[in-house]
């Protein structure tokens, strides 16, 4: 993978600190995407990085909200389904549940039961990986449907939450984001 891009894309983020509350430094991404150069370097790299680390895959799982800017883009360049996992009362059918605690508060995630078949393999992206609650809850959902689980993608990891430890599957990311917490937050 090209340094020279990342550190493009890199560039492009904003940083906004004590949002969404105080002692948080909060990672936008939402730049990469306001650019159409960017946001192809940015698949091209996820492609790449996808393409090196997994052999097949018939499913992109992205997680709300974030997953969904370049989920389907990814699942159309790499010929697989792409399939959303929801927060509550956003999807219809017959659905795979999950709560769980998040950095902030507790969630809860939803897919479609008809969404996975059995042994599908599936890759999960989202854009940060932070205490890893989200991608994990995901996993499970995968799990309860039978899935394949064969990994995640982020564009970002958090490093000094250590939230890839909690997950169940080979997890990369494209570079990482803050090494230790910022001061005065509740993880300092």
């Amino acid at each position: 993978m090209s340094t020279d891009r990342i550190e493009y894309l890199r560039s492009k983020l904003a940083q906004y600190p004590d949002f969404p509350k105080k002692g948080i430094l909060f990672e936008d991404i939402m730049p990469i995407f306001s650019d159409p150069k960017a946001f192809g370097i940015l698949v091209d790299l996820l492609v790449e990085l996808i393409q090196k680390q997994f052999k097949e895959i018939d499913v992109i799982v992205g997680l709300e909200a974030r997953g969904f800017l370049f989920g389907p883009t990814l699942a159309l360049r790499l010929n697989a389904g792409f399939v959303p996992v929801r927060k509550p009362n956003k999807l219809p059918g017959d659905l795979a549940t999950i709560t769980f605690k998040k950095e902030y508060a507790e969630d809860a995630f939803a897919m479609q039961k008809s969404s996975i078949k059995p042994s599908q393999r599936v890759l999960i992206v989202d854009d940060i990986l932070a205490t890893g609650g989200t991608a994990l809850a995901a996993d499970e959902l995968i799990m309860q449907l039978n899935g394949n689980l064969l990994g995640h993608v982020f564009l970002m990891e958090l490093d000094f939450l250590e939230g890839r430890k909690r997950l169940k599957a080979p997890t990369f990311t494209l570079f990482s984001g803050q090494s230790e917490a910022p001061e005065g937050s509740e993880f300092a």
